[in-house]
């Protein structure tokens, strides 16, 4: 002990003592502890049910590393297994379904599909409630990466597929010109072109060629049918052409008196107009002796 520790000591020894000192309490003591003691045991039991809340929500929505239920997250995106609900908008780039399964987007109204561009710009747009379709361009093919089996846009309806079928009962109806290189009706069935209330007009650079290859070809009108041909000429090439309803003009050779024999043998005459009529044949032509029919007609 040094010198100074010994001289304090001695002097504390020494030193008078109070009778009554007096004591001053150090802490929170009253209504104060008890107050605090109560927000502590809220902030417990707070802590443990937002602990228990946190672990009956993972159990419930079935978190993972992977993901969260049926949604897992992989290096590709995000996997949905099972039947999803999505009460909000959804914004994707893809939507792909397993090799082993469709995709189906089902909806109590209806599903609407939105392409929008970088501005937020409405691009083209799929209703699936009566099928309709808004966009530049629509095309079905027959795979992926295969050929157009449909192509629609603003000027032309291409069809790329080998057949066209309607099964309508009224065929099909054209408002404008039909381009098409064959028509053909099915097997067994006839071939019909009518216009009820208008003319029917087929044209062709190159020429037009109506075929009945086991069959009759028929053409009725109610008024006039004209064969033109600015150019050429009309050939009929048939082993017999029978003009039927035709008028038959009167001419005799032999005396009034003498009965007349029976005619078998007809000339052909025309018209200054171009209608045709029958004249008994004689020994040269009888067209200008019979010619007043053109008169009657």
């Amino acid at each position: 002990m040094t010198r100074e520790q010994y001289i304090l000591a001695t002097q504390q020894n020494h030193l008078p003592r109070t009778e009554n000192p007096q004591f001053y309490p150090v802490g929170i003591y009253g209504w104060r502890k008890r107050c605090l003691y109560f927000f502590v045991l809220l902030l417990l039991v707070t802590a443990i049910v937002n602990l228990a809340m946190t672990i009956w929500i993972l159990k419930v929505m079935n978190f993972t590393v992977d993901g969260m239920g049926n949604l897992r997250v992989t290096k590709e995106g995000i996997r949905l297994e099972g039947i999803s609900e999505f009460l909000l908008p959804l914004y994707v780039k893809e939507i792909h379904s397993r090799k082993d399964s469709p995709l189906v987007l089902q909806s109590d109204r209806n599903v609407t599909l939105n392409a929008r561009n970088a501005l937020g710009q409405l691009t083209g747009q799929l209703t699936v409630d009566a099928v309709e379709a808004q966009c530049k361009k629509f095309e079905v093919r027959a795979g992926e990466g295969g050929r157009v089996l449909f192509s629609a846009n603003e000027e032309e309806i291409t069809i790329g597929a080998d057949r066209l079928k309607v099964t309508g009962t009224e065929g099909a109806v054209f408002g404008h010109s039909v381009e098409t290189p064959h028509i053909r009706a099915e097997p067994s069935q006839d071939l019909k072109l009518e216009s009820p209330t208008r003319s029917l007009i087929m044209e062709a650079p190159r020429g037009v060629q109506v075929s009945a290859a086991a069959g009759d070809f028929k053409a009725t009108c109610r008024k006039e049918l004209h064969l033109q041909s600015t150019e050429g000429e009309i050939f009929l090439n048939a082993d017999t052409i029978r003009l039927g309803n035709l008028p038959v003009g009167s001419f005799s050779a032999v005396p009034p008196s003498s009965p007349a024999p029976q005619q078998t043998v007809y000339e052909l005459c025309a018209c200054p107009n171009g209608k045709l009529y029958l004249s008994p044949a004689g020994v040269g032509s009888t067209c200008h002796s019979s010619s007043s029919i053109c008169l009657w007609h």
